[in-house]
């Protein structure tokens, strides 16, 4: 526990006391190694007197943001629902943006955020950092997942069954490029390698001389729709050890695409 604060301490000019002194409360509650604190547990953290911080904690508990019991107190339900309003409402697509600037290894590169759409892929946004050359799709094309990264990154969250399924009376896949995958038996076989290694490749199968990184997007929740992350290089750029760390960072992006509440970390960190 940290030193008993007054409790005139850390109310900013004009804030309402109460407010102020209920927000210490809920930090302290979450910040608890037992998830769990008595009355003059929370007086002493919080530096409140613990009649004044009765009052406090029976209005957080009438709405259901902590919950007593003969214990102590807990973080209650609400502060789980009103978590999950603040994510749903989150702009995924700025947040792709955002990521992709603050990154030093994908600031200047080619990103894009993909969704599934039937058998192609849709693009949902597009980083444009400054490469010598433009050689994606942009916002709203699709491509066929066969031959993107991002569309096999998307297809491997399926069961082989299901991948089979959608494509189902397909006699041969889209060939875009001499590379291209021509049979659902060979996109199937491919998809096991990318479940197997974490993450896709496209080795110049959408156009000659690129080669396409994809992860896919951890999902927020049963409705979210799934999303992958994926980085587009000249071949000649795309070393065994550019790869390495493009892949790194892409990890390292989806993770924060797919939990905003997670602290950042570095490539090394995963």
């Amino acid at each position: 526990m940290t030193p008993a604060r007054s409790e005139r301490d850390d109310i900013p000019s004009g804030a309402a006391p109460a407010v102020v002194r209920a927000t210490a409360v809920l930090d302290a509650l979450a910040s608890s190694p037992r998830g769990l604190m008595s009355l003059s547990e929370l007086s002493r953290e919080v530096g409140v007197a613990k009649s004044s911080l009765l009052q406090i904690c029976a209005a957080l508990e009438a709405g259901g943001l902590v919950r007593r019991d003969e214990a102590g107190y807990a973080l209650g339900r609400r502060t789980v629902e009103l978590g999950g309003a603040y994510l749903a409402r989150l702009d995924q697509v700025q947040e792709f943006y955002d990521a992709c600037a603050r990154s030093a290894l994908m600031a200047n590169e080619t990103l894009r955020l993909s969704a599934l759409a039937g058998i192609d892929t849709l693009c949902l946004a597009r980083y444009e950092g400054h490469p010598p050359i433009r050689y994606t799709s942009g916002i709203g094309d699709r491509t066929p997942s066969s031959v993107s990264a991002q569309g096999k990154a998307l297809l491997a969250k399926l069961d082989d069954s299901e991948v089979r399924r959608m494509y189902h009376g397909i006699g041969e896949l889209p060939r875009v490029t001499r590379h291209s995958r021509r049979t659902v038996a060979a996109l199937v076989k491919d998809l096991g390698i990318v479940r197997s290694r974490g993450y896709a490749v496209d080795e110049q199968e959408s156009a000659l001389q690129v080669v396409g990184l994809a992860v896919t997007v951890p999902t927020r929740g049963l409705r979210a729709p799934m999303l992958a992350v994926s980085v587009t290089l000249l071949d000649t750029e795309a070393t065994p050890e550019r790869r390495s760390a493009m892949i790194d960072e892409l990890r390292r992006l989806s993770l924060q695409l797919g939990n905003p509440m997670q602290p950042e970390m570095s490539a090394s960190g995963l």
